[in-house]
């Protein structure tokens, strides 16, 4: 079968394409072109852009031989696209592009082509607007999903950074976002790609975090405006929307929802742990804004985590740990999709642009000591952190790339415990002792090769935890919306918007993050917006109890996993080592989460055989 059929069941894909005869290129473009429902020309003919897509996501802008395009959540028109199109032209230069993007609300790919034929993409400051490139001869495409490319150029995957894919416990920028394919490489999300007419793709930077240094009343103000606006350019001229109403975050997007003229619908999950109080509040709210239809899903109708593991068959572009939990996921979606709802508004994003990493404290108890030390304190007592670790991460002043050399070589140490303090640049991740000496091995490699020229996301330790926890959690809203996709859902993470997240990043650290206050910026952001009766809840439901449950229920499933490992073929894992990990009795806040990078691998691997055959 040809590997690019399999474009023909992805429900969304673009395809970027620079004006060019070359060979490779035109037959990448006749190998796309069978699969494709929407073209977009250059004014050569030759083709632009090829994919499939919502025409009401898709807004095109032309100034003569410039032109402007949006693909995504926004409300972009075609005159406003036109306009920054004529910008470009008479400007000369696709940076024009900057000033008219940094206006419009959403999350979205924007796309450009100058008058000398060359062409700039780039998606969102996180990973839900993702961008990849590969060369095809001396010229480079580019895509908004890996295997997109990976089918049309016949690009094997690679088993060094699958192997990559196996670790787990923390966060590994820039190595743990690169495709798991041969020549496929991830654009980073501060970056745009421009494909000249002829030769390779060149990547310049268009973002920098803000400068933190917005006081608390001034930042919720700001965070108010954009992410009113952000929910506002997804549900204005809808007439009915679905949300989560859950913790905080999804309940200021719901109330914001339901300022607007669609019909809000909203659902909230039961947990079976007793102290989860997710539906309480969700009841006050709902009680108190007297417009919303509320929906509870009680515990005993939520799948669990671990749940359909054998008959996960959706095509996502990389592996995710969504697929570990994507039943109990999905089907707050799912239910949606049945209410007749094309919008579904969620939380996902609200911790890392709120809540933010005590990481800050690292370069807070410089330039702030008095406050790092009252902090700290704070932190000791509710986390139980050791002294002695403490001081040690505080006084750490490694630079990013020692950091990974000390990773690489503490790849297979057992991982660190529960009230470990979380000052570093990141959790150290961890291979699974499952693992084989080879893939150990080929990781320790690629850890070292990167180190001799990796940045951080940011100058500071918290700054960079910040960054990395968005690039990591935005992909696994990707991979939901990638999912709801045949649902015929966008499944929609507001806080994930440009502008929320720079609102959020340019408050004051001290401010923001405190170990005294739940989520200050949201809840001074949501006055008047947000009921009384729930604004300032401080309590955080978690779903520790449905993994540790699901662990006993499924754990047959997972045990098939083990026969005829995929992974295991690679030798990439001992299928037998991890068969009996997942017999024995494990605990939920460490162990069990090593578990679930192989899972998602195992199940992604299998999946993606089921469409090849």
């Amino acid at each position: 079968m040809d590997r690019s059929s399999s474009l023909s069941a992805l429900p969304t894909w673009f395809l970027v394409l620079p004006d060019t005869a070359a060979e490779a290129v035109t037959e990448i473009a006749a190998r796309a072109r069978p699969h494709a429902v929407q073209s977009v020309p250059h004014p050569s003919g030759r083709p632009w852009l090829l994919g499939r897509w919502d025409p009401e996501a898709f807004t095109l802008g032309e100034a003569r031989d410039a032109r402007v395009a949006v693909l995504g959540e926004h409300a972009v028109s075609g005159a406003e696209a036109a306009r920054a199109a004529g910008a470009v032209r008479t400007a000369g230069t696709l940076d024009a592009l900057g000033r008219f993007a940094a206006a419009w609300p959403g999350s979205f790919h924007l796309l450009a082509r100058d008058p000398g034929g060359r062409v700039r993409i780039r998606g969102g400051v996180v990973g839900v607007r993702r961008v990849f490139h590969a060369r095809t001869g001396p010229d480079a495409v580019a895509a908004d999903r890996a295997d997109v490319l990976a089918d049309l150029l016949d690009a094997g995957l690679d088993e060094d950074r699958l192997a990559v894919q196996l670790l787990a416990m923390g966060l590994l920028h820039p190595l743990n976002s690169r495709p798991v394919w041969h020549g496929v490489e991830a654009l980073p999300g501060d970056h745009h790609l421009t494909l000249g007419p002829e030769g390779p793709a060149r990547i310049g930077r268009w973002w920098t975090p803000p400068e933190p240094d917005v006081p608390l009343g001034e930042g919720a103000a700001r965070l108010a405006a954009a992410l009113g606006a952000a929910v506002d350019v997804r549900t204005r001229g809808r007439s009915l929307v679905t949300c989560d109403l859950g913790g905080l975050d999804s309940t200021a997007v719901c109330c914001l929802a339901a300022r607007g003229d669609a019909k809000i619908v909203a659902y909230t999950a039961a947990l079976r742990d007793p102290l989860g109080d997710d539906t309480h509040w969700a009841r006050r709210t709902v009680d108190a804004l007297g417009t919303v239809e509320h929906h509870e899903i009680p515990a005993g109708e939520v799948p669990l985590t671990f749940d359909g593991l054998g008959t996960f068959d959706q095509l996502l572009d990389a592996p995710s740990l969504m697929t570990v939990d994507h039943s109990r996921r999905m089907s707050i979606v799912r239910l949606a999709a049945e209410r007749g709802s094309a919008l579904h508004l969620t939380g996902i994003g609200g911790d890392e642009v709120l809540s933010g990493a005590s990481a800050r404290l690292h370069a807070l108890a410089r330039t702030h000591p008095r406050v790092a030390l009252r902090h700290l304190r704070g932190y000791r007592a509710k986390y139980r952190w050791p002294r002695g670790l403490v001081l040690r991460q505080l006084l750490d002043r490694r630079s990013y790339r020692s950091w990974l050399t000390r990773v690489a070589a503490d790849l297979t140490e057992p991982p660190a415990p529960s009230n470990a303090p979380v000052l570093d640049w990141s959790e150290r991740p961890r291979m699974p002792h499952w693992a084989t000496p080879d893939a150990v091995a080929s990781v320790r490699r690629q850890i070292l090769a990167a180190a001799r020229t990796a940045a951080p996301l940011a100058r500071d330790h918290g700054a960079h935890r910040e960054l990395a926890t968005m690039e990591c959690i935005s992909r696994f809203a990707r991979h939901v919306g990638q999912l709801a996709g045949p649902l015929g859902v966008v499944c929609s993470a507001p806080y994930y918007d440009d502008r929320v997240v720079e609102a959020g990043l340019s408050v004051r650290p001290q401010e923001r993050i405190t170990p005294w206050r739940y989520k200050p910026l949201i809840v001074e952001a949501t006055r008047g917006v947000v009921p009384e009766v729930s604004r300032t809840r401080a309590t955080k439901a978690n779903a520790s109890l449905e993994e540790e449950t699901g662990l006993r229920e499924h754990r047959a499933r997972l045990l098939d996993l083990c026969e005829d490992s995929r992974l295991a073929r690679l030798g990439l894992i001992d299928a037998g080592a991890l068969r009996d990990w997942c017999l024995r009795p494990l605990e939920v806040e460490v162990e069990s989460s090593l578990l679930h990078t192989t899972v998602a691998c195992e199940v992604w691997l299998r999946s993606r055989e089921s469409m090849s055959r």
